[in-house]
């Protein structure tokens, strides 16, 4: 009896217990530019890449982490544009690498003298070739932190939902959203944009009682 109420005792608690669980809130416009300006002034010339990049280019933590100079560049310029392999799908995403992000990218490759088959973001780990997706989470983590937001509202896939909420937002245009997610099917994308609830929320909002 006392060896089983012990084994009660010390049984591992609930990963998620006391965290808020669901789709992670997209960054806005104004949190954008809060996190940018932060680490413009504090010359986080790695974060800075990785933050552009990783808003530009809406891509997973796995494949984001992954990418190599070859993926981004055409020679020894940065590309406009870039097509991925998706890891998880298996299916090609293509997305526009923006002059800012271009600027901000080739500033940190210029730093750290990277060529066409370094990983663009090397791992500070010994064990590992390339930053790890649970680096790039507590990379987010602190600049959630930094501007003032719930850490756990927000995370790395705050950062592949937000141009794409923010387009939707201003464009209303599903299949542009679906084709830069490089989701298959619409109903994924309706439901990754939580579109349902937000079309909700703002007539609520709209609704003068």
């Amino acid at each position: 009896m006392e060896e089983a109420v012990s084994q009660v005792r010390h049984r591992r608690e609930p990963w998620n217990k006391g965290k808020l669980i669901g789709q992670k809130a997209p960054f806005k416009l104004k949190e954008v530019w809060a996190i940018r300006v932060w680490l413009q002034l504090e010359h986080r010339t790695r974060e800075l890449a990785l933050f552009d990049l990783g808003l530009d280019s809406k891509l997973r933590a796995c494949n984001l982490v992954k990418l190599r100079v070859r993926d981004i560049c055409h020679g020894d310029r940065i590309a406009p544009r870039a097509i991925v392999m998706q890891q998880k799908t298996s299916r090609p995403v293509q997305f526009e690498i923006t002059e800012q992000t271009r600027t901000a990218v080739a500033d940190w490759m210029k730093l750290r003298n990277l060529h066409s088959e370094d990983y663009l973001f090397p791992s500070r780990v010994h064990k590992s070739l390339h930053l790890g997706t649970r680096q790039y989470a507590r990379i987010v983590n602190g600049w959630v932190k930094h501007i003032g937001l719930d850490p756990c509202a927000y995370g790395t896939h705050s950062m592949r939902r937000t141009k794409v909420t923010l387009i939707y937002r201003k464009t209303k245009n599903l299949r542009a959203v679906q084709l830069l997610l490089g989701h298959s099917k619409l109903e994924s994308t309706v439901r990754y944009l939580g579109i349902e609830v937000d079309d909700a929320l703002e007539i609520a909002e709209d609704t003068d009682i």
